[in-house]
């Protein structure tokens, strides 16, 4: 079965910039679609990147794009997300995801997530 785990979160600056990282085992990264989720302070958890199997490019919610950069390395069974320009706004639990057969009902919503890692948190705080 599917694990995985997260890694990176911490305290950073209005501004700054933090990777994380989702280290997967008992299976290979290559046959799943992966996203990446937030879940802030009192609110709901939204997508914020997707790989779909197959396609190179990420997809993007809106709130993220053009700050945040997501990438896999297939060698090293991971997935990152590259965080810049971090605003308070983006203060939140992530959590990296994977399933086989996701649907993108909006750009926060990646339907058909079947496996979760525990998340990491990140705090933008001055």
């Amino acid at each position: 079965q599917l694990q995985l785990k997260e890694s990176g979160g911490g305290l950073v600056q209005p501004g700054g910039s933090l990777r994380l990282s989702c280290a997967a085992s008992g299976s290979t990264l290559e046959s799943y679609t992966m996203g990446w989720f937030r879940r802030a302070p009192g609110k709901e958890r939204e997508g914020v990147s997707c790989f779909m199997s197959g396609d190179p490019d990420p997809y993007y919610g809106d709130s993220v794009k053009d700050r945040f950069t997501a990438y896999r390395d297939n060698a090293k069974n991971t997935i990152y997300l590259q965080m810049n320009t971090l605003k308070p706004e983006d203060t939140a639990v992530y959590y990296c995801a994977a399933g086989r057969y996701v649907t993108i009902a909006s750009d926060v919503d990646y339907m058909g997530m079947e496996y979760w890692g525990e998340g990491t948190l990140v705090n933008v705080s001055s």
